[in-house]
């Protein structure tokens, strides 16, 4: 990604196709909506469940793809890795220009040959976790439904 973020050649929305292509490839956006909808999953029909689906990749693509015009080269260094089974963690530090380390996490899971991300955790605030907190209010003071056509809403430009 660093590599499509400093390529002088590409202009911002070649940018933003390029890095939603590999960012797409390396997340499990699946396993992301069923751990953000939380104990809710199960009570989805299969068409809920792929809707939401759609509604979620969504949600993040408008909420971070919007944001590659902030890089100012960072670095990533790797700090350490856990692997259990199927799933594994990578932690790593986002050094910025000005030198300060922001430690980010990113949750793994095995699917056939590749590992794909489900969660990233920067400075311990996990993206899924947030998520199903807010999702689960909404669902508990109103309705899986109300959730979906507050995420409808939130998709019209």
């Amino acid at each position: 990604m660093v590599r499509i973020l400093e390529d002088p050649a590409l202009n911002q929305a070649q940018r933003r196709t390029e890095i939603r292509a590999v960012a797409l490839e390396a997340f499990d956006v699946a396993e992301a909506a069923r751990r953000a909808l939380g104990p809710h999953w199960p009570r989805r029909s299969a068409a809920e469940r792929d809707e939401f689906t759609g509604l979620f990749q969504g949600l993040l693509e408008r909420g971070y793809l919007a944001r590659i015009g902030e890089y100012g080269g960072e670095r990533v260094q790797y700090v350490a890795e856990r692997v259990d089974g199927d799933y594994a963690t990578v932690r790593a530090q986002i050094v910025t220009s000005k030198g300060t380390q922001v430690p980010v996490e990113a949750r793994v899971v095995r699917r056939g040959e590749r590992w794909l991300m489900y969660d990233v955790l920067i400075e311990n605030v996990s993206l899924v976790a947030s998520y199903r907190s807010q999702f689960d209010r909404v669902i508990r003071t109103s309705s899986f439904e109300e959730l979906v056509r507050r995420l409808k809403d939130r998709g019209q430009p």
